[in-house]
């Protein structure tokens, strides 16, 4: 691969018109690239902080064979890779003095590029990040169903919608900072929810889901309160979000679990979700932590 493979601009309307068609060939594989870029699509180019966004897509014989983007965030996202590409884009990224927190992608793929990147550079990386990329197969209602219906959240909800999400946050490892003033520009802010309630009215789980973009909704977050966990909400409020992904015309509905928790694997593939591969964070700060 040669480094002028590689086409980089700051100008998503350029980018979209040159890779938004390998974009959307692949909606399952590329859904954080979707949701990320369509709210930068929406939003606006500040949509993640003021530093502009780097988009750069690999072309060989006419033919989109990748893409990477690195939002004000400074954390690099590719879509799969072979090891020689990964290598040959750090080096070339690293010739034009670029630097990143970190990098994302399937396995395999962020893999070779921190390997490379600390090649390359001396970076050394730390794994921050790891999850299970899940696909809808075919949909199978779990069974005893528990008492309750869904609800999509309405205004009123707000409040307790915040307090869940910080939940989830501090669940997953993430800063449970949300309130009213920071909500908007969270990355919660852009979904749509559904409450699954018990008879009385009395919310029991939650689930979030994407809006539709090249085909695919991504379902996330899923959230059950630790003292409601094991009655089976999880489950009927992820049908409930899948089945109006479906009417909503998502040809592909995924979603992302932590590899290490074995009760939402499962719970997953109860219901449906066939497993397609496994996605991997690293730290590229050379102050990262070690990972736990």
């Amino acid at each position: 691969m040669r480094p002028d493979d590689w086409h980089l601009t700051e100008d998503l309307d350029d980018f979209l018109a040159r890779a938004g068609d390998f974009l959307r060939s692949r909606p399952a594989l590329h859904n954080t690239p979707l949701t990320v870029i369509e709210r930068l699509r929406t939003r606006g180019a500040d949509a993640y902080g003021a530093d502009a966004t780097v988009f750069g897509h690999l072309e060989h014989s006419g033919e989109v064979r990748a893409i990477f983007y690195r939002l004000a965030t400074r954390r690099l996202t590719l879509t799969p890779l072979s090891p020689e590409q990964a290598d040959a884009l750090a080096a070339h990224l690293a010739d034009l003095g670029h630097s990143f927190s970190g990098v994302t992608a399937d396995h395999d793929t962020a893999t070779a590029f921190a390997e490379a990147w600390q090649r390359h550079t001396g970076t050394t990386p730390v794994r921050d990040w790891r999850g299970r990329l899940y696909r809808l197969g075919t949909l199978t209602p779990p069974e005893p169903r528990p008492d309750g219906r869904g609800r999509v959240l309405g205004t009123q909800d707000h409040g307790q919608l915040i307090d869940w999400c910080n939940e989830f946050a501090a669940d997953v490892g993430e800063a449970p900072t949300l309130d009213t003033d920071t909500w908007a520009n969270s990355r919660f802010a852009d979904k749509h929810f559904t409450f699954w309630q018990t008879p009385d009215g009395t919310p029991v789980a939650m689930a979030g889901s994407t809006s539709l973009v090249g085909g695919m909704i991504r379902i996330d977050p899923v959230y059950t309160p630790a003292h409601l966990r094991g009655r089976g909400y999880a489950g009927a409020v992820t049908v409930e979000v899948t089945r109006a992904a479906l009417a909503a015309g998502a040809t592909d509905v995924v979603l992302f679990t932590n590899p290490a928790n074995a009760t939402s694997n499962a719970l997953y593939q109860r219901i449906g979700y066939v497993p397609v591969t496994y996605f991997t964070g690293y730290n590229l700060s050379d102050n990262a932590p070690e990972a736990g």
